[in-house]
């Protein structure tokens, strides 16, 4: 992309005070404009399919689909879609998952939003950009496959079940967030129980805790 052709965003996050900081960050600079907001995964996808905006930045824990499920629509939607992940989670398991699902860009709240501009156009160009603070450990991560990562054996959908699962929501809930039966639900839940060798909830609540994909 020109570097004097405006860059076009949707911002999805359900905190209207976040949106509102990205907002005045990023118009802050000439060649941006912030096209929409939503608040939620599934307002953002249809915004998405109406505006084709050149960049959405989203977080990843949000009300309905999630994040996850956001960005493996949009893709489905259009692979060359570009999509900066901005969210609270700093662990590799779900950098790596939201890089895996078809992002160019994750950062962290933590570090604060001096970098957003920088992501915002480097992902516009089509470029990877990740924090700092953590390209060495993802790269490490990468490289310990003598430790392997129970979670990484599943697929995305059966990471997105077992990341509701580990949150208490119920096979119903899932099945209406996710617009699937609460049967295939059930099959689902099968496979990842097998697949991770657990034989109970709790034993699922704290593996997803010990693998940072939930919060103590």
């Amino acid at each position: 992309m020109p570097d004097d052709q405006t860059i076009t965003v949707l911002l999805v996050d359900d905190h209207p005070v976040v949106r509102d900081g990205y907002r005045r960050l990023l118009e802050l600079v000439p060649n941006i404009k912030v096209v929409a907001e939503a608040d939620n995964g599934e307002e953002g996808f249809d915004i998405y399919r109406k505006l084709a905006p050149d960049v959405v930045v989203l977080d990843i824990n949000m009300p309905g689909i999630g994040g996850l499920e956001t960005i493996r629509r949009i893709k489905a939607y259009n692979d060359k879609a570009r999509i900066l992940v901005f969210s609270m989670h700093s662990n590799e398991i779900m950098i790596q998952r939201a890089l895996e699902a078809g992002t160019l860009g994750y950062l962290t709240k933590q570090g604060g939003m001096g970098q957003m501009v920088q992501a915002v156009q480097q992902v516009a160009s089509g470029r990877m950009y990740i924090d700092a603070d953590h390209v060495t450990s993802l790269a490490y991560h990468k490289l310990a496959d003598n430790t392997v990562d129970p979670v990484r054996v599943l697929s995305a959908r059966e990471f997105q079940l077992f990341k509701l699962l580990a949150e208490g929501v119920s096979v119903t809930e899932i099945a209406s967030i996710l617009s699937i039966s609460a049967k295939t639900v059930g099959v689902h839940h099968t496979n990842i129980m097998k697949k991770l060798g657990l034989q109970n909830a709790s034993q699922l609540v704290r593996l997803a805790i010990l693998c940072n994909v939930i919060d103590p």
